[in-house]
């Protein structure tokens, strides 16, 4: 596996120069995406041994840069571009005695014409696996017959190249959010009362409608993406855990926040950002969207209730927003921030792993608490069959 050891960034606003020091030349492919602007450079697995806030500043026509895994074997760079440009030259350069191999990109200057029509050239089919996710027949997820166990999918939130908030001290969201997955997990898995999948198990990238669609294809019972997100303002007062569930219309100014920084995963990792599926008509996918809010918030307010005996929570911890990952039409599904890592406090927190353990308790209780008249219901047969 090749190594990524430096960048930078050289020219001005007409003609800018990205420069990545590689410890072996590499094989690389160039797409481009719209609104926002973004150059993305697609490589093998790399091992990126870069500076600390490497990419958080840019230069000339590139606004800021980030990269990470992609997918299975592959990742990527994602240059934010300032205004449309046109990929002038790209190149390896050899290792010249001590001088690594380089991988150029130059870029100049052109317009939104020219950069659109560079897109539909550069267009790649499916990437990562965003396939938008095709309509169900009618009736096909209202079948009410009885599963052995019930289904289960944990996500744990961004991945990969996404790496999600950074924390006061520099703590990953995507690292403790998989952390604390894992834990839930384990206790899940433990009760042998569940089925339990995971959107991701390592330092992947998982497109938001695919994490969603996962649910429906599992036919999963519940479904809980697990986050730890920042805000931009307030950060020494907004703390605690929260529960969301999902609505049109955010319910405060937070939730709308914290709604619109999670549904920017995609853009962040150079996805395409498919247009939003046609509303459906069918009745009675109208009806099962209907009971799975009722599901939903039902969860919801038996997980608040759970952890406040366990984690401290924020002032009303019940929310709710337009989040992408909770829109599967017959999934019951929450979101939960397990704190908020622009708060110092919360930080400390969340890579503790007594605090871990003791919340990853406190949900797998509301879970099981969710979960009990259907358990009860389903014992009740093997009981009888048992005196008999």
């Amino acid at each position: 596996m090749a190594a990524a050891t430096d960048a930078r960034i050289a020219g001005d606003e007409s003609r800018t120069r990205f420069i990545l020091d590689v410890d072996a030349p590499v094989t690389f492919s160039i797409s481009k995406l719209a609104d926002p602007y973004r150059l993305i450079i697609d490589l093998p697995a790399m091992d990126f041994r870069l500076p600390p806030r490497a990419g958080d500043e840019g230069r000339g026509l590139i606004k800021a840069w980030r990269y990470g895994s992609f997918a299975a074997g592959k990742s990527r760079i994602v240059l934010d571009l300032r205004e449309p440009a046109d990929l002038d030259k790209s190149f390896v350069l050899p290792a010249v005695e001590d001088q690594p191999a380089r991988l150029v990109l130059d870029l100049v200057k052109s317009d939104r014409e020219k950069f659109l029509a560079a897109v539909e050239a550069t267009r790649q089919p499916d990437q990562a696996g965003d396939a938008a996710p095709v309509a169900a027949p009618k009736g096909d997820r209202l079948d009410t017959a009885a599963k052995t166990r019930p289904v289960i999918l944990l996500d744990a939130g961004h991945g990969g190249i996404d790496t999600g908030a950074v924390g006061v001290h520099g703590t990953l969201e995507k690292a403790v959010v998989l952390d604390f997955t894992n834990e839930l997990k384990r206790k899940l898995e433990a009760s042998g009362r569940y089925t339990v999948h995971m959107t991701r198990e390592g330092d992947t990238f998982v497109p938001l409608r695919k994490r969603a669609a996962m649910g429906r294809e599992l036919k999963a019972d519940l479904l809980i993406s697990i986050h730890a997100d920042s805000v931009r303002s307030g950060t020494d007062i907004v703390r605690g855990a929260t529960v969301y569930t999902l609505s049109d219309k955010a319910s405060d100014d937070v939730a709308a926040q914290i709604a619109e920084s999670e549904n920017l995963s995609d853009v962040i990792a150079g996805v395409e950002l498919n247009q939003e599926p046609a509303e459906v008509t069918d009745i009675l996918i109208d009806l099962a969207r209907r009971e799975t809010k009722v599901f939903s918030i039902h969860f919801a307010r038996t997980l608040v209730e759970e952890l406040k005996s366990a984690v401290k929570l924020i002032n009303n911890p019940h929310r709710s927003a337009g989040f992408v990952v909770l829109k599967a039409h017959d999934v019951p599904s929450v979101l939960v921030e397990l704190g908020y890592l622009s708060n110092e406090h919360d930080e400390k927190l969340l890579i503790s792993e007594e605090w871990r353990t003791r919340t990853a308790t406190a949900v797998a209780e509301a879970i099981d608490t969710f979960f009990q008249p259907r358990l009860a219901m389903e014992k009740a047969p093997a009981v009888q069959a048992t005196a008999q």
